[in-house]
C-alpha cells in the first residue's frame, strides 16, 4: 500500500448549526486572524467531492491567511437533511449562513470549485457586499434547460423515487484510492491514499463508502435556467478570478447543449474578470496541480 501524502498544513475540524443542519467545516490557521488586508479565505468543494479535497492547494497557500472549507449538506461529514432531493438554492442559503457565522462582520475571498464555482458565482451576485474577491475553479455552470423538457425531467424524478439510491461500496481504503485514481489518472499514488480517507468511511460491516448522501444521485427536477444564472453574476462586484485546466473537457452527456461559445458569453457579463489557464490539468485542477493552483490564488488575492 502506498504510504499516504504528508500535510504541510493541519486543519482542524469546526461546527456549525447551519438552517438546521450540523455543518462541519475544516480550517487552517485562526477565524481570529483574518484581517482586512488578508480576510478570511471559504473554499467550497464540487458535486461528490469534499472539503478536505482542498488540502493539496491550502498547503501551497500563503500560511498567513487563514482558509474555512465546508463541506455541502449530504456530503462528507456535514448532516444528511433527509431530502428527496438537493435544491440550488439551499446551497445559497446554506453558504449565507456559514459565512455569517464564520465572519459576521467582513467580507471574504470566496473560492468554489465546478458545483461549488456555481454556487459562489451565483452567491456573490446576490450578496456582492460579503465577497471582496471570487475565484471560480471550472465552475462552468450547466446547459439550459428548455422549458419543454420539464415535464420528462419531473416525470423522470417521481420514477427515481420509487427506487432507493445506493453509493458503490469497497473492500478496502486501497481500493477506494484506485478508484480515485481511475477517475483522475493525474492524482498521485500518495495524494489519492491520503484523499481516500477523507473521501469514503467504513460501514458496520466492514466495507467502504463515500461520505455521500445517494440521494444527490437522483435527477434535479427543478429545471437549470441559464438567464437566472447569467443575471446573477451580471451582479458580481468582486473581481473575478476564473481557472481551468488545459485538458479539460465538458461531460459527455451534455453533447452539443452547452458550446464554448455559449459559456464565454455567460462569463463575459462578469465586469470584473481575469483568467488562469493551468496546464496539465483537467477539471480536477486543484488535484492535478495544487502547486500551481495555489500560486495562481495567491498571486490574485494580494492584489486586493
Amino acid at each position: 500500500m502506498t504510504a499516504p501524502y504528508t500535510p504541510k498544513r493541519h486543519a482542524r475540524s469546526l461546527w456549525f448549526d447551519i438552517r438546521g443542519l450540523r455543518y462541519h467545516a475544516l480550517l487552517w490557521g485562526e477565524l481570529a486572524d483574518a484581517t482586512a488586508r488578508r480576510p478570511l479565505r471559504v473554499m467550497m468543494h464540487g458535486w461528490m467531492d469534499v472539503a478536505a479535497s482542498f488540502q493539496f492547494v491550502v498547503d501551497g497557500l500563503d500560511p498567513a491567511c487563514p482558509v474555512l472549507a465546508a463541506d455541502w449538506r449530504g456530503f462528507g461529514r456535514s448532516a444528511n437533511p433527509g431530502a428527496d432531493a438537493y435544491w440550488f438554492p439551499d446551497y445559497v442559503g446554506d453558504l449565507d449562513a456559514l459565512l455569517g457565522a464564520a465572519s459576521p462582520d467582513a467580507a471574504v475571498d470566496l473560492m468554489g470549485h465546478s458545483m461549488g464555482g456555481n454556487v459562489v458565482m451565483a452567491y456573490a451576485g446576490v450578496r456582492p457586499e460579503r465577497v471582496r474577491r471570487l475565484v471560480n475553479l471550472e465552475g462552468f455552470g450547466m446547459p439550459d434547460t428548455p422549458a419543454d423538457e420539464a415535464p420528462a425531467r419531473l416525470q423522470r424524478w417521481l420514477d427515481e423515487l420509487k427506487t432507493p439510491e445506493r453509493l458503490r461500496d469497497y473492500d478496502s481504503l486501497d481500493a477506494v484510492a484506485q478508484r480515485l485514481r481511475q477517475t483522475n489518472p493525474r492524482l498521485t499514488p500518495a495524494r489519492a491514499a491520503w484523499l481516500a480517507a477523507e473521501w469514503a468511511e467504513q460501514q458496520p460491516g466492514g466495507r467502504w463508502q463515500l461520505r455521500a448522501d445517494p440521494a444527490h444521485k437522483r435527477v434535479n427536477p427543478i429545471p437549470y435556467r441559464a438567464a437566472e444564472a447569467v443575471a446573477m453574476w451580471r451582479r458580481i462586484a468582486a473581481p473575478v478570478l476564473w481557472m481551468e485546466g488545459r485538458d479539460s473537457r465538458p461531460p459527455a452527456a451534455w453533447g452539443d447543449r452547452y458550446p464554448r461559445a455559449e459559456f464565454e458569453a455567460r462569463l463575459g457579463v462578469v465586469a470584473q474578470l481575469q483568467r488562469v489557464l493551468i496546464d496539465d490539468a483537467g477539471h480536477m485542477l486543484h488535484h492535478d496541480q495544487p502547486e500551481a493552483v495555489a500560486a495562481a490564488i495567491d498571486a490574485f488575492l494580494a492584489e486586493g
